[in-house]
């Protein structure tokens, strides 16, 4: 997430009551977690094993719970829980703002667009020309979608990320402060839920087409003309690129790729990235002319055994 106007070092020291180890007049230009920093943003971390990656990655400044040597070119925050201090940073800079009514004032609709009875379309919205939404569609705050849309009944778009640090006394969550970005000529169907990023944007890329009761996760960002059937399910922060197919119930777990034109088969589930330009079955993947050959030669066993018994 962007600042409207960037903000003092310092003064985000004061918000979270941290300290600053280094130059506290810099100025900070967002907020990001750490998949999705840019230079100028402020992330956070706050274990071991990521202290090197947030102190080597794009963010110009790091929340973190350990003194360290403060990196050429950037900024730190020490907090005993960065965590939390991350999240009062997001709290302070995207209020939660209440709706009085069914499409806010300050959505953006372009000419030509059809909204049915019950569609809600929360604040700073900007839909594009031409789109029909269906009824019953709740477009939450800060999305954005473009020209000649499609939504059916029931779909979701902008609902919260699925982000929860564990604590002993329970979970607390990742305050979502991110977008959706649905490009020109995209088709959603029906009772589907795109989440928004965590800080940054999920993307459904131009002409992509889904079913009914598809989950899109937090951050992902899915190419052009791709195509999913009824049930996949998407887990945060996927990279999948321009014209992949996933069939059915296709579940993606988080942090991968899945290449351009790869073609998944239905029920398969995706545990690590897959090579575009080819077809995958099964769980976990495989090619699918592999797999299959495997499943022919599983039938084969109890006949095997039988004429090793004979032996």
């Amino acid at each position: 997430m962007r600042f409207d106007v960037p903000v003092k070092l310092e003064v985000l020291a004061k918000l979270t009551g941290t300290r600053v180890l280094g130059e506290g007049h810099r100025l900070v230009s967002g907020i990001n977690e750490i998949h999705k920093v840019e230079e100028g943003d402020i992330t956070f971390v706050d274990h071991p094993k990521y202290y090197d990656k947030a102190l080597q990655s794009a963010a110009s400044f790091v929340i973190i719970n350990k003194e360290v040597a403060v990196p050429e070119g950037k900024g730190l925050l020490y907090a005993d829980d960065p965590f939390s201090a991350y999240i009062a940073i997001v709290k302070k800079f995207r209020t939660f703002e209440k709706s009085d009514k069914a499409i806010s004032a300050s959505a953006e609709i372009g000419e030509g667009t059809v909204l049915q009875p019950g569609v809600f379309v929360g604040h700073h919205v900007k839909i594009g020309k031409n789109c029909l939404i269906h009824a019953n569609v709740c477009i939450y705050d800060h999305t954005v979608i473009g020209d000649d849309v499609v939504i059916h009944s029931g779909t979701v778009i902008g609902s919260d990320a699925f982000y929860f640090k564990r604590r002993p006394e329970g979970y607390d969550k990742m305050v979502s402060c991110g977008r959706v970005i649905i490009a020109d000529k995209v088709e959603i169907g029906a009772s589907c839920t795109i989440d928004k990023g965590v800080s940054g944007d999920t993307v459904i890329g131009e002409g992509t087409k889904m079913d009914n009761q598809v989950h899109v996760g937090h951050d992902t960002v899915i190419g052009k003309n791709c195509l999913f059937a009824a049930q996949v399910g998407i887990a945060g922060v996927v990279n999948i690129e321009d014209d992949v197919i996933l069939w059915g119930q296709v579940g993606v777990q988080k942090d991968l790729t899945i290449g351009k034109g790869a073609v998944v088969l239905g029920q398969s589930g995706i545990p690590k990235s897959l090579e575009g330009g080819k077809t995958y079955f099964g769980s976990p993947t495989q090619e699918a002319r592999e797999k299959m050959r495997e499943l022919a030669f599983v039938k084969q066993l109890p006949e095997l055994i039988e004429k090793l018994k004979t032996k």
